[in-house]
């Protein structure tokens, strides 16, 4: 069921258990429009609500940005427990410290190759910052995939719901299928959505190809590319998951029941 209303994208994906909590994400940064009242930046930050805790998924480039959609969506930085960054660029870390002006009670879960000079800033402010290296629980059904990748080094979130999993990722650098494959093996569950910055930007139309092929075989019965992904790559995941494929922009959201 899709619906628009208020310039949000409302999608109701009814495939869990009924005892869960309804889920909702929500795009408040990013560079690619969806509501025009809000503004775009290069970057991406989600806030997801209906957990055990309310987690800011990255925090998009700009603080000033941030902070600006987050009040026309009737987001509070109060709102927030905790504080999920993926990796260390810029376009995923920005929006942090005006954040944290706005709340010291935040956890900030990052992965543990980030500078210890970030790592001391941040603890300087928030409540409790977290360095992660292996898979570890976040709160309740919620879990970081820990470090993963060489070169650029970047934690996934994933929400467990029932026997099946959404996988969250920020740029994916170690590798979209690297990423989903490491999540069905490590925690045993059926990959229903995958949603984020797949960064394929210059990849060829082959290549794209093999990895939507990849992720079939993983079993994703549903996409949601974004940020980095790169425009043809995204047109091609339209036509290989067609009604399973989901538009993402700034200020679209998802909600899970």
């Amino acid at each position: 069921m899709v619906k628009l209303a208020l310039s949000i994208f409302l999608i109701s994906l009814c495939i869990f258990p009924c005892e869960t909590k309804d889920l909702s994400i929500t795009v408040v940064y990013n560079n690619i429009p969806y509501d025009k009242n809000l503004d775009t930046g290069w970057g991406i930050s989600l806030f997801i609500k209906g957990l055990d805790k309310n987690i800011l998924f990255d925090t998009g480039g700009n603080g000033g940005i941030l902070l600006s959609n987050m009040a026309k969506l009737n987001i509070k930085p109060k709102d927030i427990d905790i504080v999920f960054l993926s990796h260390i660029h810029s376009d995923h870390t920005g929006g942090l410290w005006a954040i944290l002006a706005k709340n010291t009670e935040i956890y900030v879960y990052l992965p543990a190759s980030f500078p210890k000079e970030f790592k001391d800033k941040v603890a300087e402010v928030a409540k409790k910052v977290v360095s992660v290296d292996k898979p570890v629980k976040i709160c309740e059904n919620v879990f970081s995939t820990g470090e993963l990748g060489n070169l650029i080094k970047e934690q996934a979130l994933v929400i467990e719901r029932g026997e099946r999993a959404i996988v969250i990722t920020g740029c994916a650098h170690p590798g979209i299928v690297k990423i989903v494959k490491f999540v069905k093996e490590h925690f045993k569950k059926d990959i229903y959505l995958v949603l984020g910055g797949f960064h394929l930007m210059g990849y060829n139309e082959e290549e794209i190809k093999e990895i939507i092929k990849d992720l079939k075989n993983l079993g994703v019965k549903k996409v949601v590319p974004s940020h980095c992904t790169g425009g043809q790559p995204i047109e091609l995941f339209r036509e290989a998951w067609g009604k399973d494929f989901i538009d993402l922009g700034c200020g679209a959201r998802i909600e899970v029941r």
